[in-house]
């Protein structure tokens, strides 16, 4: 047996030094920007019977390797020849038994995590040591090591709200008129990012102070398994003794009235605690459907930073952040417009489609030309392409009403203009992803008021009104097509 479990000993010593000339073989393949952001993270974790166990930290990651880049790492052990007869299997390590799992991954490396993580440990209140603190216990979500302010990229849309973020992180105690820091605005364009920001911040700086960051959908979770088991009060004890508490896409509990409940009476409680809160949301507080009154009161206590619609100077910004930490690759400055100028929807599909044409030309072997990115992005661009702006549904509604586009800008009130204003705002909600503001902004700078009760009104008139519920339906369909 001792023999035996010295030559499994010296087989995992040479494998692991395989894995090191793999991994160097591996940035040299992909480029340093893939290699850290998704091949760095991995772990030889050991062999069991045929298997070489490679660790990563998240199952989001294991995925996008097993998607994207396993082939190349099996072909690369099938070179090794302490390898042969292995087959290569990527695993996420559940936390050990005597130890209880941080909120933010420990297996990424990160800067200055080595010495903190433990401090900011967020665990069921009836864990106890001995007990298994496995992945369905743990209440937070993992952090993403690449959402740091360091590289968030600030520009006049996101401004508000970075600032703020960056204020609450900063300060040790609550800040004044920030109690709840709220966030807001379309998909892909910085929330998370910025609540990730605030997280590893806190965790480098106060790591004494208790952090817990979860989604919406996961607090309601948490809630409704508490209740099934009976741990109602180890979930409220538990909520209520952190120091920082942040909810990610409050919308997600529209409709859900225990969960609001729940959450109002754990909201009220930090509050009274002095704690802070950090909540985002796809729309302001005042403008959260299915949510209580009195939630929505509170949502909307501190600061309401709103986030806007990137410009094509922000878009700029980010791909060339993103272009300065890349090494060994050529983009020449056009392509970079193009990307800019093409790919307007949110900072998440413009990433995307960069690292699309990098991964491209890294694996082909070709350069990259306004051509080939036209090429790699084709069914992309043609979805942006199609994609509807406030400004054709208004030249469209418009036309069917037969009055002037400069009509939707102004401030008539006769029935004849202000109606049609009324059916594009509700066309304009319902086909763009803007914001009510951002809407309202296009119609000449009304309230976001004004455009909800458009849309209320449009509704309501299409349920009485067949002649009006016809024209919306033939302007939608007209948009679409």
């Amino acid at each position: 047996m001792v023999l035996a479990r010295a030559e499994l000993h010296t087989m995992d010593d040479l494998l692991a030094q395989a894995w090191e000339r793999i991994s160097a073989k591996l940035n040299s393949m992909f480029g340093d920007a893939i290699y850290r952001s998704w091949l760095k993270p991995i772990q030889f974790a050991g062999s069991d019977a045929n298997k070489i166990l490679l660790s990563v930290p998240t199952r989001f990651m294991r995925e996008w390797v097993n998607q994207h880049y396993i082939a190349q790492i099996v072909q690369l052990w099938q070179c090794e020849s302490a390898a042969e007869g292995y087959i290569v299997e990527m695993i996420v390590p559940p936390p050990s038994e005597n130890s209880i799992q941080p909120t933010v991954a420990p297996q990424v490396k990160h800067e200055a995590s080595n010495d903190t993580a433990a401090s900011n440990v967020i665990v069921p209140s009836n864990w106890s040591p001995g007990e298994s603190a496995d992945s369905d216990m743990q209440m937070g979500a993992t952090l993403d090591p690449r959402y740091t302010f360091d590289n968030f990229v600030v520009g006049k849309p996101n401004e508000l709200a970075h600032a703020a973020a960056r204020r609450v992180a900063e300060s040790p105690l609550v800040v004044p008129g920030c109690n709840p820091l709220f966030l807001y605005g379309g998909v892909g364009l910085g929330k998370t990012h910025l609540m990730h920001a605030i997280a590893w911040h806190i965790r480098r700086n106060s790591p004494e102070r208790r952090v817990l960051y979860l989604s919406a959908e996961k607090f309601m979770y948490q809630f409704i398994k508490a209740l099934r088991s009976k741990e109602a009060l180890a979930f409220k004890e538990h909520f209520r003794s952190v120091d920082v508490l942040m909810i990610d896409d409050v919308q997600f509990i529209s409709g859900k009235d225990s969960t609001q409940e729940e959450f109002f009476h754990t909201f009220n409680a930090l509050v009274d605690q002095n704690k802070q809160l950090i909540i985002s949301g796809d729309r302001s507080p005042s403008d959260l459907e299915g949510i209580e009154e009195r939630v929505r009161s509170r949502l909307g206590w501190g600061l309401v930073a709103d986030i806007h619609a990137t410009t094509y100077e922000l878009r700029l910004g980010i791909l060339q952040s993103k272009i300065d930490v890349m090494r060994d690759i050529n983009i020449p400055q056009k392509v970079v417009e193009f990307l800019a100028h093409k790919i307007t929807s949110n900072v998440r599909e413009l990433e995307g489609a960069l690292n699309r044409v990098v991964a491209h030309a890294t694996l082909v072997g070709r350069p990259i030309t306004l051509e080939t990115t036209q090429e790699v992005l084709h069914d992309l661009l043609r979805a942006n392409d199609r994609r509807i702006s406030i400004d054709d549904i208004q030249k469209q509604v418009a036309n069917h009403y037969n009055i002037k586009v400069s009509d939707m800008h102004s401030a008539r009130r006769s029935r004849a203009v202000a109606r049609p204003r009324q059916v594009a705002m509700y066309l304009s909600k319902k086909l763009t992803s803007k914001s009510l503001p951002e809407i309202g902004r296009k119609f000449g700078g009304k309230d976001h008021t004004t455009v909800m009760h458009a849309v209320k009104r449009v509704e309501e008139l299409m349920a009485s009104d067949q002649e009006m519920a016809n024209d919306v339906e033939l302007l939608d369909r007209i948009l679409q097509n």
